[in-house]
C-alpha cells in the first residue's frame, strides 16, 4: 500500500497498491524487459502496451508502462520499469557486468482494463459495492 498527495479522480486515489520486483542477471536488455512486462500483462489478458520513457531516480532507462481503457477511451498507466543504475547496483556488490530490473506494477489499474471498470473508487473505498466485487 503506498500513499500519495493527488486528487481523487476516476483512475486516482489517496492510496494505491503496487507490486514491485527485480530480476538480476547478465546479458539483460531494455528490450528484454519490456518483453518480460508484455509476457506479465498478457496472462492477465492485457495486451498492446505502450511503453513511455521516464525517469527514475534510481534506474536508467526508464520507462512508464500503459494500456488501453476502453471504457475511459484512453491510456492508463499500470506500471514504471527500468534498468537499475550501475552505481546503484555497486553497493551490493554485484558483479560490473550484472544488469537488473526494477519495477513497479499498479494492482488497481489492470484491474479496472480487465473488468471494465470506469472509476477506481467502484474497486476500493468505502463506497464500494460489494455485490458487484463478489460478481
Amino acid at each position: 500500500r503506498v500513499f500519495r498527495n493527488e486528487s481523487v479522480d476516476a483512475t486516482h486515489l489517496a492510496e494505491f497498491h503496487q507490486v514491485e520486483g527485480v530480476i538480476a542477471d547478465y546479458g539483460l536488455t531494455l528490450g528484454g524487459l519490456m518483453e518480460f512486462m508484455e509476457i506479465f500483462f498478457n496472462k492477465m489478458g492485457i495486451t498492446d502496451l505502450k511503453f513511455k520513457p521516464a525517469y527514475n531516480p534510481y534506474t536508467e532507462p526508464s520507462m512508464e508502462i500503459f494500456s488501453f481503457h476502453k471504457g475511459l477511451n484512453k491510456l492508463v498507466e499500470i506500471g514504471n520499469s527500468g534498468m537499475f543504475r550501475p552505481e546503484m547496483l555497486e553497493s551490493m556488490g554485484l558483479p560490473k557486468d550484472m544488469r537488473v530490473y526494477g519495477w513497479g506494477l499498479s494492482l488497481e489499474r489492470p484491474t479496472m482494463i480487465k473488468y471494465g471498470i470506469s472509476n477506481i473508487r467502484e474497486l476500493l473505498g468505502h463506497k464500494v459495492d460489494l455485490n458487484f466485487i463478489e460478481r
